[in-house]
């Protein structure tokens, strides 16, 4: 009698036919990873292991770094910190403040999440590691500690650098992370828009208020890395991350963020649960990150070569979970997107420990444009800058003066055979003295300067 085989064996040669079918279409180009939150267990991975740049989804751990800051007792969330000139330099986007301008801390974790402000980032970074060299140290600890070893920081903001790197693996861990840990933290990731004075930021994840359920987390975009999202969104008590790496445009990682998140709310574990693997398992890629600054800004590449044509390494993590299937021809991103109610109005933020209408207008500097009209005037008086005007303005009070004076005095000749109007002569002849004195009104020149 033939012996039956084992239930693990059975399962595992199920599964091995579930996934060659699910993986049977064509790969996408670029990484996406669906992650259950509470149990950790991947959905379906694409590429998730291969090193890509983060842009500004760094600024996720940024945040992670400041709430343990927080949780540790060095700094609460009103303490201030400054803006410095290393912070002034950012490059867009940033809140543009000028150097010693003062925000909380919580101001400048809301500005930076939603507005992505490049200057809030660096902000944090000396304010809170006390310099920034030593927070960049902490960033790189804490991805360390987090097991995410495919990610390296440089900077806290995401500007572009060659040695910031992560992987959709490292960034599923960070933000499952910051979501169990920080649960406290939560609704700072699914702010929809800020208020800072009369002006309304609104925030770059278009999930928000628009996919069901949708409540964080951070988007990310330079051309090196093409346009980055992280999100997450709940459903009953199920809760999911959404990674997705690379696109070509914001419209694009959006739709396809909210279809990985459809096909994980539909999907169903069911006997395939036990055998998933979970995002902690999947294993980091070595070699230089994807560039995709030709595809994204290029903007005359039409093929793009596929990843796949570098086979020195391990082969692309691929897996899709039973059950995530299609939802229909009739399902795509865009369809999946909707007008939903607001689910909160904007937030207002302010500089200062309190809101002040005139600490704000004193946070910026004096705009460059009022300067550029004051050139152009001086320009026109290269010729003859200060000394053209005041010389025509006494230029027309001396020649009246001297009509009367060298005019008047000829027909007063044929009166004077007259001695008594002789002196009157002379009478006239004294009063045009005191039309010269007040004629150079050389006191009115200096007001027009």
């Amino acid at each position: 009698m033939r012996a039956r085989p084992s239930l693990p064996g059975c399962l595992a040669a199920t599964l091995a036919l579930v996934l060659t079918a699910a993986l049977a279409p064509a790969a996408q180009a670029t990484p996406s990873l669906v992650v259950e939150v509470d149990s950790g267990k991947v959905l379906m991975a694409e590429d998730a292991t291969k090193p890509w740049y983060p842009a500004s989804v760094t600024k996720l751990m940024t945040a992670y770094v400041t709430f343990k800051a927080i949780r540790a007792g060095r700094i609460t969330p009103q303490t201030l910190i400054s803006v410095t000139e290393t912070a002034s330099a950012q490059q867009p986007s940033k809140m543009g403040f000028k150097v010693g301008t003062q925000v909380t801390v919580d101001n400048a974790l809301k500005m930076m999440l939603v507005k992505s402000a490049n200057d809030m980032a660096v902000v944090l970074a000396e304010g809170v590691g006390g310099n920034y060299a030593a927070f960049i140290a902490e960033m790189n600890a804490s991805a360390r500690e987090l097991g995410m070893d495919g990610t390296h920081y440089a900077n806290p903001n995401g500007l572009p650098d060659p040695n910031q790197v992560t992987t959709a693996r490292d960034l599923a861990i960070l933000t499952r992370a910051i979501l169990t840990e920080f649960p406290e933290q939560s609704d700072l990731f699914r702010i929809p828009a800020i208020k800072l004075g009369n002006a309304v930021i609104r925030s770059y994840n278009k999930l928000i208020d628009r996919y069901p359920g949708a409540d964080g987390m951070k988007t990310g975009f330079i051309c090196a890395s093409g346009f980055n999202l992280i999100a997450t969104a709940h459903r009953g008590d199920k809760r999911l991350i959404a990674v997705v790496l690379g696109t070509n445009s914001g419209k694009e990682r959006t739709e396809q963020a909210a279809l990985l998140l459809e096909k994980g709310f539909q999907h169903s574990w069911k006997i395939f649960g036990a055998v998933s693997p979970t995002v902690d398992s999947l294993r980091n890629e070595g070699g230089p990150p994807t560039d995709m600054r030709a595809q994204v800004c290029g903007g005359k590449r039409k093929n793009t070569a596929s990843e796949a044509d570098d086979d020195s390494g391990p082969a692309p993590t691929s897996f899709v979970a039973a059950g995530m299937g299609s939802l229909g021809d009739n399902v795509t991103g865009a369809s999946l997107l909707q007008k939903l109610p607001p689910s909160m109005s904007p937030v207002e933020v302010f500089v200062g420990p309190f809101p002040s209408a005139e600490a704000l207008a004193a946070a910026y500097p004096p705009p460059p444009e009022k300067k550029k009209p004051a050139a152009k005037p001086t320009a026109k008086k290269k010729s003859g800058p200060t000394t053209a005007v005041i010389d025509t303005a006494p230029l027309p009070a001396p020649k009246p003066a001297a009509k009367p004076v060298a005019a008047k005095p000829a027909p007063a000749k044929p009166a004077a055979a007259k001695p008594s109007a002789a002196k009157p002569a002379a009478a006239p002849a004294a009063k045009p003295l005191p039309n010269p004195a007040p004629a150079p009104t050389y006191p009115i020149v200096p007001p027009p300067q």
